[in-house]
């Protein structure tokens, strides 16, 4: 891991870096190019298993970004993760820690409720939240 300084160097060398590719204005084609054929086949079908999991920081990243972005761009965002992810791994020698798949509910609870209440709202209904003295765990 020597060879590469971070994790971000390593994902634009195996493609799986998000592009951003735009100057004066104008957006142009941001879409990974051709890396390491099977490091890229691996991460693909990795992240394809990962997005089908029980209860995982990787499945809830799929899922968040699947409803914004489509299937697709969502799979070679979490190949990345998984890239980061074994990166920090081994250059740390760490063992993998699981996030869970509230990790998001949990980190912005304030927006993750305003979201819930608009949904309820649209489909009719009225909302009206009181915070409780102990929180709920489900």
């Amino acid at each position: 891991m020597s060879r590469f300084p971070t994790a971000n160097h390593l994902a634009s060398w195996a493609r799986v870096a998000p592009g951003n590719n735009e100057s004066a204005g104008k957006k142009r084609s941001g879409k990974t190019t051709k890396g390491n054929k099977p490091l890229g086949v691996a991460l693909n079908q990795a992240a394809h298993a990962a997005s089908r999991t029980k209860n995982t920081y990787l499945k809830a990243q799929y899922h968040r970004l699947a409803g914004r972005r489509g299937k697709k761009r969502a799979l070679v965002a979490v190949a990345h993760s998984i890239l980061v992810i074994a990166y920090h791994m081994i250059k740390r020698h760490e063992k993998y820690i699981e996030l869970g798949a509230d990790y998001f509910d949990q980190r912005r609870p304030e927006t993750t409720a305003k979201r819930l209440v608009y949904r309820l709202e649209h489909l009719g209904y009225q909302v009206s939240l009181q915070q409780l003295s102990i929180p709920v765990s489900i």
